[in-house]
Order: structure tokens, then C-alpha cells, then sequence
């Protein structure tokens, strides 16, 4: 799988996991957000360079990462419970008119197939109130093409969750990083400016 990094790290950056040449790391912004996130990214994803929600721990300090499905290593459920917590995904039930904006969103991170599946085996998160996004332009650049039309990356999900709770101004920098890490992936595939 060619966005698996190697487990040493061998030539990538510990931060950003991408090819040293290329790191991010310095266009990273620090964004301070009244809004919490909780990313439950699948294991599968952890050692992606391609993942962005490693990208979203670095510039948010309101967010955190756990791991689902980590074989010998249970999910605590127990992080879904506190109050004020919210579900960011496209089938996630709205909250009752009045209910007052998420402290704590919940993202989760991986393939469709993975988030999806994460989804349907944590009820818990069917409980929770949701947000809903409109979907990618189909003109989106992307590094992986999602087969569901309301699929994107973790780190444009949260940036697109940012515009709509806090404002577009807060949510432009973590756009903008979203695209230059498009560009520094496709040129450590010696493809900048294709579409993946």
C-alpha cells in the first residue's frame, strides 16, 4: 500500500509522516476552537501517510485521536457519554430544535467501509445528536476517491464542521493546510497537479 509509512520512519517526518523533503509540519497552524474533537480513527489508518487526522492532532490542541479495532485492545465506550458530545457524520440523527451546539464532536477516521462499519457496531454513536455536512464538490481534489458522495478527508471534515459551528475565517487555515498536503503527496508520487 503505497501511503503506508514504514514503521521506523525511516526518511519521514515523526509528525506529519511525510517524506523529510517534504514536511509539513511548519505550514501547520494552530487553531484554538471552542469545540472539542474526538477522532476514533480505525487501526488500519494509523500508519497512513495519507491519514488527516494526524494533521488535525497537530493544529487543533482541542483534539484527540483513539484507536478503534486495534486487535487485543477494546474500545472504551465510555468517551461517547459525556454531555454536550455530537456525532459528525452524514447519517447521524439531528439534534431536537433548541438543543445548543456540540462541546465535543465526534469524528470518525477511516475508508468509508471502516466508518461506516464503526458506525454500525458502536450504538453509542447512533445515540449521540448529529451533524451533517453537504456534500464535496465533485470537482474536489482528493488522495483518495470515496464512493460515497458525502465522503471526504477527516482533516476537510473538521475543517468544514469548524465553518459551520465557529465561522469560515476560523475553519480557512485548515483548508488550506488540506491542500498543501495534496500538493506534497503528489509530488512524493512524482505526480503534482494530477488527480489521484
Amino acid at each position: 500500500m503505497r501511503s503506508r509509512t514504514p514503521e521506523d520512519l525511516s526518511g519521514r517526518c515523526p509528525g506529519c509522516y511525510l517524506p523529510t523533503a517534504l514536511c509539513l509540519c511548519a505550514e501547520v497552524p494552530r487553531l484554538e476552537t471552542r469545540t472539542e474533537f474526538l477522532v476514533i480513527r480505525h487501526n488500519k489508518e494509523a500508519h497512513k501517510s495519507t491519514n488527516t487526522a494526524r494533521l488535525a492532532a497537530l493544529a487543533l490542541p482541542s483534539c484527540r485521536i483513539l484507536t478503534y479495532g486495534a486487535p487485543g485492545q477494546p474500545f472504551d465506550i465510555s468517551v461517547l457519554t459525556a454531555p454536550g458530545t455530537w456525532l459528525l457524520f452524514p447519517d447521524a440523527q439531528p439534534p431536537p430544535p433548541g438543543t445548543p451546539p456540540p462541546e465535543r464532536l465526534v469524528v470518525l477516521d477511516g475508508n468509508w467501509t471502516q466508518a461506516r462499519r464503526m458506525y454500525q457496531r458502536l450504538p453509542e454513536l447512533r445515540r449521540l445528536p448529529g451533524l451533517a455536512l453537504p456534500p464535496p464538490a465533485p470537482d474536489t481534489r482528493r488522495l483518495r476517491r470515496s464512493p460515497h458522495p458525502y465522503g471526504m478527508s477527516t482533516v476537510e471534515a473538521i475543517a468544514g464542521a469548524i465553518a459551520v459551528l465557529e465561522g469560515e475565517e476560523v475553519a480557512r487555515s485548515l483548508h488550506a493546510l488540506h491542500e498543501v498536503m495534496i500538493d506534497r503527496v503528489m509530488a512524493a508520487r512524482g505526480r503534482l497537479g494530477d488527480d489521484d
